[in-house]
């Protein structure tokens, strides 16, 4: 295994100890108690736990980073430099409804910059994740972009509505860090997506780009409302050039 910082290697024994909760409860999905918290947008109690988890293990390590979690908000503690991001069922909607595609997303920003970020899906045992200048790697081998450079041999993802018609091959899966994740290790050739939150996409930032790929600018202070735009340098222009309108 490559070498990996002290940080990183907290974050992944946070993610391997929640996402062992989490297949328990994906195990037993009918006995579940769901509250709705807003359309299309639910919480579980095994969200929750999870994120207690997390929560519990990166602040057992780190007492006085800050936090930012989808389920628990802002918590701004001594060290206001350092926060983790924190998504503890990123593809809830999926586990809910037994549906084995969702993801834990952590991400640690410093100094107003994502440094390093995991994706990880429990239920394949898929582990995404990167640091600032050190590659990214997919279960310990290194990952890059797609290298097609014809858009129309392209595969996207997009969390995107019916209504918006795009003239591109698209698929929806319901885990925007899962999407992310695949464009950053070449499954996918690309990624768009508006309104989503910071907690979504923070991990994927990072490890898309030590994959080598481009995403455009985005303002890691806000929680909502984020744009994203993401491949490979190869058919960027061209995405941004079909996606002008959306």
């Amino acid at each position: 295994m490559q070498s990996i910082s002290a940080n990183l290697n907290i974050m992944i024994k946070a993610a391997e100890k929640a996402s062992r909760a989490l297949i328990r409860d994906f195990g037993e999905i009918e006995k579940l108690q769901v509250s709705i918290k807003g359309p299309s947008d639910f919480v579980s109690n095994a969200d929750l736990k999870a994120e207690k988890i997390i929560i519990e293990e990166l602040k057992k390590a780190r007492p006085y980073y800050s936090i930012i979690s989808e389920e628990n908000g802002s918590e701004e503690n001594k060290d206001k430099n350092n926060t983790w991001i924190i998504d503890p069922i990123d593809g809830t909607t999926n586990f809910l409804h037994g549906i084995p595609h969702f993801a834990i997303s952590i991400a640690l920003k410093s100094n107003d910059e994502i440094v390093s970020g995991l994706i990880y899906d429990p239920i394949k045992d898929e582990m995404f994740y990167a640091e600032k200048d050190n590659g990214a790697f997919f279960n310990n081998q290194r990952i890059r972009v797609s290298k097609k450079k014809e858009i129309n041999n392209c595969l996207f993802a997009t969390g995107g509505h019916s209504k918006d018609k795009i003239d591109l091959p698209t698929r929806r899966s319901g885990s925007a860090a899962l999407d992310i994740a695949y464009v950053a290790s070449g499954r996918y050739d690309g990624y768009f997506q508006n309104d989503l939150n910071l907690w979504d996409i923070a991990a994927g930032i990072i490890i898309l780009k030590e994959a080598g790929g481009m995403i455009n600018e985005i303002d890691i202070s806000k929680n909502n409302k984020i744009k994203i735009r993401a491949s490979s340098m190869a058919i960027n222009d061209k995405l941004l050039e079909k996606l002008k309108n959306f």
